[in-house]
């Protein structure tokens, strides 16, 4: 009912809607309506009250509600079940347990903080409330296990495209699995998978954007490595239109990947976009690390290296990291 509500309040922006006007388009009562805007208020919405005249929205809560991002929601498929926590240990976790009890392809679980983030290898993901985006999408390709990888490529490229709206500067994509600005880490992405031998059962993807960040939050050893989205905007950041635009730009990608068995849109964007490819790099895996040149990706999204004695092959994001020669990228 409240979503209801505050999609007729947005619609009517900048001017009042009376009462009665409202009890009537949402078919409640009067009372009904002033608790329900009692609690929109309580929620942070600042909602104008005046008597004779009604109600007016000045502005939004930057909580990221499903009521308020599932309004003017262009997708079919993902977010149209959105879960939102005020707090929770990782979307990924509780994506994960619900993808067990059945929830279906789409559901994005979203928190406005994570008190136990968890990033590639292992690592932690510092989530601070309401300064980021963490949210995790639940999949359920019908796609064997070994493509699963490529998923990682059309969250990439779809995070691209929505970021790149927001910002002049230059969103890059530092393979496998991190959007970067400035040479450093805007956003990260981590795939999970549960599956059998010839089957996905379902893929969960992590998604979190430093969004409005306190860079004095980040621990030592990435403070150096990572940025804030806002530190490079002229206005405000609205974290909910990002989270539409990635949600948005990634039904696409992945629709079409279902479709066409095929992931060359995304890869397309992938090398256009890519602050990998055409740099020396260093691989590192767990007991070694080589230097190489990053010449292309793959159709299937493998990272294709060229060694200093003319070796060529394709590195999997699995088994490696890559940074830059003297740098993070």
């Amino acid at each position: 009912m409240r979503k209801r509500i505050l999609e007729v309040l947005i619609n009517s922006k900048d001017k009042f809607i009376s009462g009665e006007e409202l009890s009537k388009s949402i078919g409640v009562s009067r009372t009904a309506v002033w608790k329900h805007i009692k609690k929109l208020k309580e929620e942070g919405y600042k909602i104008e009250s005046v008597p004779k005249r009604g109600y007016m929205l000045i502005k939004e809560g930057d909580k990221l509600d499903s009521k308020l991002l599932s309004i003017d929601m262009k997708n079919k498929v993902i977010g149209k079940e959105i879960i939102h926590f005020d707090s929770i240990d990782s979307t990924s976790n509780h994506a994960k347990a619900i993808a067990l009890e059945g929830a279906e392809e789409g559901t994005v679980v979203i928190a406005e903080e994570q008190t136990k983030g968890r990033g590639r290898l292992g690592r932690s993901w510092v989530s601070p409330k309401g300064q980021g985006i963490w949210m995790s999408i639940i999949l359920r390709p019908d796609i064997i296990p070994t493509h699963a990888m490529k998923i990682t490529q059309i969250v990439a490229a779809a995070i691209t495209e929505a970021l790149r709206k927001f910002t002049k500067d230059d969103v890059l994509i530092k393979w496998p699995n991190d959007i970067v600005l400035h040479k450093k880490k805007v956003c990260g992405i981590l795939t999970e998978m549960s599956a059998e031998i010839d089957k996905v059962n379902f893929v969960i993807v992590g998604i979190g954007v430093n969004a409005n960040m306190d860079e004095t939050l980040l621990p030592e050893d990435v403070a150096d490595k990572a940025v804030s989205l806002a530190k490079y905007m002229d206005d405000d950041i609205s974290r909910k239109e990002i989270v539409k635009e990635i949600l948005y730009e990634f039904e696409k990608l992945y629709m079409d990947f279902i479709e066409s068995r095929s992931i060359e849109k995304s890869i397309d964007i992938c090398r256009q976009y890519s602050a990998t490819l055409n740099n020396t790099v260093r691989i590192i895996s767990r007991d070694s690390e080589v230097k190489a040149r990053a010449i292309d990706l793959s159709e299937e999204g493998e990272l294709v290296v060229e060694y200093e004695d003319g070796r060529v092959e394709k590195v999997f994001s699995g088994e490696v990291s890559v940074r830059g020669l003297y740098e993070y990228v």
